[in-house]
């Protein structure tokens, strides 16, 4: 969370950022708090070898920090990041009730302003797999083939989004609320972690079967770029199927179920291919390398409609229905096109009727 919203305000906010980290000293600490103007405290313990680290991490640093503020004199406001498990009687629960506690009674002597957020599942890129984020071990796992363990698949998570956490974040900073104490992230989400598991396998199947996500769903969305930020950095390409004959070669690129496909077709000199015309599905051609045309004849017309087409002018060419059609390589080179149809290829029903322009 720290890493995100550290690149956030040091990509697009002008601040002069303290930052603390557990490599730094106490006294680092100290001298970072006095000199803040706004603090912002994400620090804290997970998975501790020993219970009590939970409370010397958590509630103990948050009283400290308190500590040398009221040294000081000092009301700074505070923002921290506390956890859903605050209302949980077990020991990471009670220190960060702990925290939450200490900050509210500042609030209360100080009148400083004083922001919690209690935050429930949090999702993104840079979450440690294996540690304390679920959607982050079945990212880094299933990206990885590996297998993964589900107590109960019908248990519902409640998630934010590590982008819309460090917004809130700093829409605070900047625009502090005139109510303090508890806040929340605006935009939350539902899944039982057998929805996620499923959601995240499908987008590792998404490499051969060339499915991709419904990104119009703001929550598989937002999961996918999650997903894709755990591939193994020696696998960020992969192979796709060239059919490949004496013309050329036709590969399918994109699918989706309400978007149709995308493939790419490369035509060499003097090839033509086509030669059909559709009832209801529909093309465009878009060619970016090499120069051709493209030729249309109606059903029932003898009139033969010709369009020039190159790489080196790119010009979206639609393929109306009812028209045969042809795309012909008239250069020198390979002639490299884009085709968008608008429904992916049924071989049961194909709707390709051959017929010569």
């Amino acid at each position: 969370m720290g890493k995100n919203l550290v690149a956030t305000l040091t990509d697009n906010r002008d601040y002069e950022l303290i930052l603390i980290d557990k490599e730094n000293s106490k006294e680092e600490l100290r001298k970072g708090v006095i000199e803040a103007d706004f603090i912002i405290h994400l620090a804290g313990v997970n998975r501790p070898k020993d219970e009590k680290e939970f409370f010397e991490g958590n509630s103990g640093l948050t009283e400290e920090i308190i500590s040398y503020l009221k040294k000081e004199n000092k009301n700074t406001p505070i923002l921290i990041t506390s956890s859903i498990q605050a209302e949980l009687n077990n020991p990471y629960g009670k220190s960060k009730k702990g925290s939450e506690e200490a900050l509210l009674k500042y609030m209360t002597e100080e009148l400083a302003n004083i922001y919690i957020y209690r935050l429930p599942n949090v999702f993104g890129k840079w979450c440690r797999p294996n540690y304390n984020s679920a959607v982050a071990t079945f990212c880094h796992k299933i990206a990885r083939d590996e297998e993964i363990w589900i107590s109960d698949k019908n248990i519902e998570l409640t998630l934010v989004y590590i982008d819309d956490v460090v917004k809130s974040i700093i829409e605070t900073i900047e625009n502090p609320k005139s109510i303090k104490g508890y806040l929340k992230v605006d935009i939350e989400y539902k899944a039982t972690l057998g929805e996620i598991v499923k959601n995240i396998r499908e987008f590792k199947e998404s490499r051969s079967n060339l499915n991709i996500p419904n990104t119009k769903n703001e929550f598989i969305k937002k999961l996918y770029s999650t997903y894709l930020s755990y591939i193994p950095e020696n696998e960020f390409s992969y192979p796709l199927k060239m059919n490949i004959d004496e013309r050329g070669s036709f590969t399918e690129f994109l699918k989706s179920k309400d978007r149709g496909q995308v493939s790419i077709n490369i035509s060499k000199p003097g090839i033509t291919k086509g030669n059909h015309w559709h009832n209801t599905k529909n093309e465009k051609f878009l060619v970016v390398s090499g120069e051709g045309i493209i030729k249309f004849r109606k059903y029932d017309s003898d009139k033969v409609i010709e369009y020039k087409v190159s790489g080196k002018d790119l010009r979206v060419v639609d393929i109306p229905v009812g028209y045969t059609h042809s795309i012909i390589n008239t250069g020198t080179t390979d002639m490299v096109t884009i085709m968008w149809v608008n429904e992916i290829f049924n071989p049961e029903i194909p709707d390709t009727c051959f017929l010569e322009v």
